[in-house]
């Protein structure tokens, strides 16, 4: 379900409920030496999905999915 739901979701598409940015020193990562946009997709109560943005390439990057809530992402 969760795979489907950011498959379908457009790259900058505007924040909802489930899916933000993350915010302050969250809000950006590094992928491949490339500062990228961070977002959350929270996935149930607790559940989180953390992941960038390659707008370039319209991908993904999964950085942390897990069943509690995430407070940082390595």
């Amino acid at each position: 379900m969760a795979y489907e739901e950011m498959r379908r979701r457009e790259v900058e598409q505007a924040p909802t409920t489930r899916h933000h940015r993350l915010k302050g020193m969250l809000g950006t990562g590094i992928h491949n030496g490339t500062y990228m946009k961070q977002w959350q997709y929270e996935v149930t109560a607790d559940g989180r999905i953390w992941y960038l943005i390659d707008t370039e390439r319209r991908t993904l990057c999964l950085r942390h999915a897990g069943t509690g809530h995430a407070r940082t992402a390595e």
